[in-house]
């Protein structure tokens, strides 16, 4: 069955007991129990919800994984993931990942003695130098966030099984509809469902993906026992959502393309990172694991000034943090996602002041042009 199909027909789209086509919300915390000698499946919604029921075997489905995991936010999910390590264990993680993860990880986690090391993901001997005896996992963006720097997924797949380590990725700018890391070798996926999946500004939702009984066992034990747990009208806004998830990316990335090219060619941008561009460092690379491009790009003003200016002039655009809406947003990395990064490591990313994101809507392209022309000229 083709994606598109799947994400009607699953299996988790019409209720057992009615037959309704939309799983109804579960609105209970707790659940009448008819015997209480005997084991029944709902018993709490924190260990376990009708409607957050349908929405993990659905990611899972959709990743082709074993278990699916449905969390109060993305950065829940990753927190969820990152705590089935223990004191002194080391963690590979992508210098380049969301401005969220890396403060969890190098402000939260380091206090309970977790070993971080930042790498630059993109060169494989940077991860093989790093890792050591205590190294339990690699953790990985691609693309990242924002400059959309690729790496080898399947490279770094062969060096986690020559060193035994668990490889998991945040996959929210592809959705799983563009990238299937688990399919390649990796153990783990995250997503911030409040972007492309749940695709309407309107839900803070994380999902996580992952292969294997036993690590399934893993993150449960900590999904329930912090009970950072997606509640049952999110889950159903996300299961609403992914039905939609082809038709919209499909739209956003085609004009994400047209827009990127647009850019490359206008007069007042330095440089602009898109992985639908032949140009973009990587790009036979990320073809080579993903079905497309997405719909999320970044450029680079000459000036500064010019960043500003448009930040405050774009009109058909929003102006926000968070991406994979219908509309179009326009995100500033250093104030917004990356403003948690010490300035002087944003820049030595290359995540300076000049730099915009943009998460491509709905939007018809040619309007969409218009308003950016307008605004950058202000």
């Amino acid at each position: 069955m083709k994606f598109g199909s799947k994400l009607i027909h699953n299996g988790n789209e019409i209720d057992e007991k009615t037959g309704a086509l939309s799983i109804p919300i579960y609105q209970a915390s707790t659940f009448h129990q008819q015997d209480i000698e005997k084991d029944q499946e709902f018993d709490y919604s924190r260990s376990g919800n009708p409607t957050r029921k349908a929405l993990e075997k659905t990611i899972a489905a959709l990743e082709n994984g074993d278990r699916g995991f449905a969390l109060a936010s993305g950065m829940a999910a990753t927190s969820t993931v990152l705590s089935i390590f223990s004191a002194k264990d080391n963690i590979i993680m992508c210098e380049d990942v969301y401005g969220g993860s890396y403060r969890i990880a190098a402000n939260f986690f380091s206090r309970f003695n977790v070993e971080i090391s930042f790498v630059d993901a993109t060169n494989q001997d940077n991860i093989r130098k790093c890792i050591k005896s205590n190294t339990k996992a690699i953790f990985l963006e691609s693309p990242s966030n924002p400059l959309l720097r690729i790496t080898d997924l399947k490279a770094c797949v062969k060096l986690a099984n020559d060193h035994n380590l668990l490889l998991i990725i945040d996959n929210t700018f592809m959705s799983p509809y563009l990238q299937k890391p688990l399919d390649l070798g990796f153990d783990i996926v995250i997503h911030s469902a409040t972007k492309f999946i749940g695709g309407h500004s309107d839900v803070i939702g994380g999902l996580v993906a992952v292969k294997g009984a036993e690590l399934a066992k893993r993150i449960y034990a900590v999904q329930n026992g912090f009970g950072a747990i997606l509640g049952p009208q999110d889950s159903w806004l996300l299961l609403r959502g992914l039905k939609t998830l082809k038709v919209r990316m499909d739209c956003q990335q085609k004009s994400a393309q047209i827009l990127a090219e647009w850019l490359l060619e206008n007069e007042k941008i330095e440089a602009v990172y898109y992985p639908g561009l032949t140009s973009h460092e990587g790009y036979e690379i990320h073809k080579s694991q993903a079905d497309g491009p997405g719909a999320v790009l970044s450029f680079k003003t000459k000036e500064k000034d010019t960043a500003i200016r448009f930040m405050k002039k774009v009109n058909l655009a929003a102006v926000a943090v968070s991406l994979g809406g219908v509309e179009t947003i326009v995100s500033y990395p250093v104030k917004m996602s990356h403003a948690s990064m010490p300035k002087t490591e944003r820049e030595r990313l290359g995540i300076t002041d000049n730099l915009i994101r943009v998460s491509v809507g709905l939007e018809d392209i040619e309007d969409l042009i218009e308003d950016f022309d307008r605004a950058l000229i202000g």
